[in-house]
């Protein structure tokens, strides 16, 4: 059991570190090789946020964890809405104005109703994982066309200021793309392992620990993205992280999951899960412009009606692996 929980922490910290240089290193070579700085942001960063999701439930799906694969993908959008940005709008009120914002998450809304939809026969077959990498495709399609006719902000927009102000040396950007892509591999491998080690020894089930700890494992990347927003007063780069996030981990980490290997899908997933996504995205639309489309900010109310959501949720699942150890 200890050896597991240091494989976690250990998975964990090296997890965010190797996403961050993976993202550095791949930014940097795509600069040199003359990729434009729009495309940069939308594709490379925008994925490298994404990328501890990815990485572990692609390992956790060919592992044969299916469980854990859906729990982190759809975990982590809960764990982004109500826990980043709870906290994220208690350090600060959160204004929103960007046009963008405003198209992707009624684009969130749509695309979590598509991904309900294919819950409803108990299972996300290989079809479905590839239905959902299509529209992934056809979403960021969309979203780098708009971005080279101009009618779209890029993503990812500090780290970009970032690459053009200390460009980094190819030899050096494309050790630390090999490096960081490395070590995603061996800390995903370690997380997962983990993961599952302690679950099969609590008898958890794979889902619970991908909704949780490994969903905010996973989660940590966007968490220190809007802390450095907020010391920016930079709201639009929150919003967007997790946004965009929702978007990837919706469409792309569960649907490579799918594709990978099928997943059978408890009804809780459907009614438990699955709803509170949605629900809390609905939310997000609702508190960032109110009923009537007047109101522009997220308030420190609203962030706190939104963390104790999280905590709630968290807590009625450890209840339930409670309840289910003691026969309850």
């Amino acid at each position: 059991m200890l050896m597991a929980i240091g494989a976690i922490i250990v998975g964990l910290i090296l997890l965010v570190w190797s996403a961050d240089r993976f993202v550095e290193g791949a930014a940097a070579t795509a600069k040199h090789l003359g990729m434009p700085t729009l495309l940069i942001g939308m594709v490379i960063i925008g994925f490298g946020t994404s990328a501890p999701e990815l990485a572990v439930s692609a390992m956790a799906a060919a592992d044969g964890n299916p469980g854990l694969a859906l729990g982190n993908g759809y975990g982590s959008n809960i764990t982004n809405i109500a826990l980043i940005v709870g906290l994220t709008a208690i350090i600060a009120p959160i204004a929103v104005h960007s046009q963008v914002i405003r198209k992707e998450l009624p684009l969130l809304i749509v695309l979590t109703a598509i991904a309900g939809a294919q819950l409803l026969d108990g299972e996300l077959s290989r079809l479905d994982g590839w239905i959902l990498l299509a529209v992934f495709a056809a979403v960021m399609g969309w979203s780098i066309y708009m971005g080279i006719k101009g009618k779209g902000d890029p993503l990812g927009g500090e780290t970009e200021a970032e690459i053009i102000a200390h460009p980094m040396p190819l030899k050096t950007a494309i050790m630390w793309l090999v490096i960081g892509l490395v070590l995603l591999i061996v800390s995903s491998r370690l997380l997962v392992w983990g993961a599952v080690t302690i679950a099969q020894s609590l008898g958890v089930s794979d889902l619970v620990i991908g909704l949780t700890i490994v969903a905010i494992g996973t989660s940590l990347p966007e968490l220190a993205s809007a802390i450095a927003a907020v010391k920016k007063n930079e709201h639009d780069l929150i919003l967007g992280n997790i946004l965009g996030s929702g978007i990837f981990n919706t469409l792309a980490v569960v649907g490579l999951a799918a594709a990978i290997e099928p997943l059978k899908v408890d009804p809780e997933v459907l009614y438990r899960d699955w709803t509170l996504m949605l629900a809390l995205t609905v939310g997000l639309l609702l508190m960032g412009y109110g009923l009537t489309g007047g109101r522009r900010t997220i308030t420190r109310l609203d962030g706190g009606g939104l963390l104790a959501v999280y905590v709630a949720y968290t807590g009625y699942l450890f209840y339930t692996v409670v309840a289910a150890s003691t026969g309850a």
